[in-house]
């Protein structure tokens, strides 16, 4: 539709006025980017009628952009809302694989600190040992025994003693290939000679499937009191003088029994000591004393010596004469 055929087709305006407003428009526009440009300039009339139009417009560009400002706002909410959730979820599922990881480096902490404990065990002469896991606990009604990742390739032979970190665990009782048997102390068929520390009274430590085992044969007379410590005591030749075993403490029977070291940890890791008997421990040939060579490479007495040697048993067979004489 044209534009004269709508409502104002009836209006007529000069050509003049028309051209005089769009001057004027353009004049007052000028004036307020010259007065907008002129901040730093010296306060003016224009400057004072700048401050009153922005004072006016103010509160109007407040109210026209509330909407705006608060549409933002909501947006953000809801965007950070759902961000949040998702950021929720990621820090939830990070937090589950941080606690595995954080679990597995506490038992690795755990190893490597019985590791230590274990290489800083040494015996004295030194004795070879080997380290090996217990893989299987093999208890019934009365055995304590467990088999030991390590066998007859690494060395270990029946009669062996085992160590942990903290003392004697028992002895080897059979071997295989790869595997071997281990019999705790506190088995009914396990005998240990022991001996007190303070004291050095002499027993044997007797297995009867308690984990507190029994002090038997005690020799001597108040020999033994509580606290004492138990170290083995190397009769029989089967196991090494000074293994730590374990604390003396008094049954509820009424007997004296030791409380292990063994039994403060676990026993996974163990040290098997390749002992057989003393005779590994020390060189024979080194028992044998030296040759007397200084006695056979006397040099001969000079002239001089062989005639006092001469003369002073001359005197001494004269002397005994004359005194066999006067006993006559």
């Amino acid at each position: 539709m044209a534009f004269r055929d709508g409502p104002f087709e009836n209006i007529k305006l000069p050509l003049a006025w028309a051209a005089a407003v769009v001057v004027v428009v353009g004049i007052i526009a000028a004036i307020f980017m010259l007065a907008g440009g002129q901040r730093q300039a010296a306060p003016t009339r224009m400057s004072y009628m700048r401050a009153g139009v922005e004072t006016a417009a103010a509160p109007v560009g407040e109210a026209l952009s509330a909407p705006v400002r608060w549409t933002g706002n909501a947006f953000e909410y809801v965007r950070g809302y759902f961000f949040a959730v998702s950021e929720n979820r990621r820090l939830r599922a990070e937090l589950l694989e941080l606690r595995d990881w954080r679990d597995e480096a506490i038992a690795l902490k755990n190893i490597n600190a019985r590791y230590e404990q274990m290489l800083g065990i040494h015996t004295d002469p030194p004795i070879p040992m080997v380290t090996g896991r217990a893989i299987t606990d093999t208890r019934g009604p009365f055995a304590r025994a467990r088999l030991v990742n390590i066998g007859q390739g690494d060395g270990v032979r029946p009669g062996n003693p085992v160590l942990s970190e903290h003392g004697l665990v028992g002895r080897i009782s059979g071997v295989s290939g790869p595997v071997s048997r281990m019999v705790l102390l506190t088995d009914v068929a396990s005998r240990i000679p022991v001996m007190v520390e303070r004291t050095d009274a002499r027993a044997i430590l007797t297995g009867d499937a308690s984990r507190n085992p029994r002090l038997d044969y005690v020799r001597g007379i108040n020999m033994v009191q509580e606290g004492d410590r138990v170290i083995t005591s190397g009769d029989g030749g089967g196991i090494p003088r000074g293994l730590p075993v374990g604390i003396v403490a008094k049954g509820v029977d009424g007997s004296w029994r030791v409380k292990l070291f063994s039994e403060r940890a676990a026993i996974d890791y163990v040290r098997v000591l390749l002992f057989q008997d003393f005779n590994q421990l020390v060189d024979p040939s080194a028992l044998n004393a030296p040759a007397l060579a200084a006695l056979d490479a006397a040099p001969a007495p000079t002239p001089q010596q062989a005639a006092a040697i001469e003369d002073a048993a001359t005197r001494r067979a004269s002397a005994a004469a004359a005194a066999a004489e006067r006993a006559r």
